[in-house]
């Protein structure tokens, strides 16, 4: 397969050559300019490090059908994404156990499920008992860290939780941080109401990012220090965002990305509703919930709360680049190279020789991206011109 496009940080014509799954040559295309003015834009498929569901899909409502992980994994196909990790987050053990074991069942079973989720992120039950930095998770199902626990889950996962949120407030969580380091699960600090002592420790004791940097947090802190502020001060610290323009305002997302430069990546951490029509939804997570026409999900009693994020990567690239908080270059390596180097996937190479055949071509229209084509190791699997995956 050979593709001609317009390459998305430079802008100029390249020509990129597929054989067997990856990138075979990659050069300038000799196009005269009415044949560049119709061509795509090519970038390196997006990767979602935090998503809990799409299109009505949940990865979340036990019991987990077989075919779920597979028609996510295929829906969002037609936003670019080419990687992602499912997120469950916290329950009781018995469906956390159901949860993971189920989304590791459909990689064994469904190659597109086995293609493009690398990994499994539990965010989850190890965080914060706290109204605030609790966030929406269950308080009733909230514990300390519990390294059998742990394990078991690992295990109905068939070793494939990749990514764990915890607050590192509970006692003896350094020494379980290690244990997951040691084991090769990446930590991340999320839904905390940690010391800056006690996240210092963690950071030690190989955390290596923040969940939703901002978000799962009290409404009201102390000037400093405070846990953002720590986890800000940290330098081997990663950040993840919500760029979706409702869960953090410019400024936020601007001081974030200053300090944290290349380590500041996107999320979408999307609930199923995302992909929906805009309308009143009663959810079992959150119960009754309003998703807005400009995008916005919030609680239908109380309009200020957001009830998640129904946005996905390709809205946040907009709202980075569209308000002028990163170019579009910049903004599109925030939700694809950045968090597969983060994560060691081989897609970090991004638009390279050698490189996997993980690739979105996109248009501008109005400020607004459109996905014209996504590669999979080098196979079509989306056309917009057909709205359905193709072999």
């Amino acid at each position: 397969m050979i593709v001609q496009a317009l390459h998305y940080r430079t802008e100029e014509p390249l020509e990129i050559q597929v054989e067997t799954g990856r990138i075979a040559r990659i050069g300038p295309a000799q196009v005269d300019r009415a044949q560049r003015d119709a061509l795509p834009y090519a970038a390196p498929g997006l990767v979602d490090l935090q998503i809990n569901g799409f299109a009505g899909h949940d990865f979340n409502r036990t019991p987990v059908p077989p075919s779920l992980s597979g028609t996510v994994a295929r829906e969002l196909w037609r936003e670019g994404v080419t990687a992602f990790y499912p997120t469950v987050v916290t329950n009781g053990p018995e469906a956390i156990a159901s949860q993971v074991a189920a989304i590791a069942e459909a990689c064994e079973r469904d190659a597109d499920a086995a293609a493009c989720i690398a990994g499994i992120h539990l965010e989850g039950p190890f965080i914060s008992p706290e109204d605030g930095a609790r966030g929406a998770h269950a308080l009733q199902y909230v514990k300390a860290p519990d390294w059998e626990q742990f394990c078991r889950w690992q295990e109905a996962a068939g070793g494939r939780i990749a990514i764990l949120t915890l607050s590192p407030e509970w006692e003896g969580s350094a020494a379980f941080i290690r244990r997951c380091t040691d084991a090769g699960v990446t930590v991340s600090i999320g839904h905390t109401a940690a010391t800056a002592e006690q996240i210092k420790a963690a950071v030690a004791s190989g955390a290596r990012i923040s969940t939703h940097f901002g978000n799962g947090a009290h409404l009201m802190l102390p000037r400093h220090p405070n846990y953002l502020w720590e986890q800000l001060a940290q330098d081997d610290l990663y950040s993840c965002l919500i760029a979706d323009g409702f869960h953090l305002p410019d400024q936020v997302l601007k001081v974030v990305m200053k300090v944290k430069g290349p380590k500041a990546m996107l999320v979408s951490d999307a609930v199923y509703l995302s992909g929906m029509p805009p309308g009143a939804y009663t959810t079992h997570i959150g119960g009754r919930v309003v998703l807005t026409p400009e995008g916005r999900l919030h609680l239908a009693e109380q309009e200020k709360i957001l009830a998640g994020s129904a946005q996905m990567l390709l809205w946040g690239i907009e709202q980075l680049s569209g308000r002028g908080i990163a170019s579009l270059a910049d903004a599109w390596d925030m939700a694809s190279v950045r968090p597969a180097g983060f994560m060691n996937l081989p897609a970090a190479a991004g638009l390279s020789v050698g490189a996997p055949a993980d690739i979105a071509l996109f248009r501008r229209e109005d400020g607004k991206l459109r996905i014209e084509r996504t590669c999979k190791a080098g196979e079509i699997v989306y056309r917009n011109d057909t709205g359905a995956s193709e072999r």
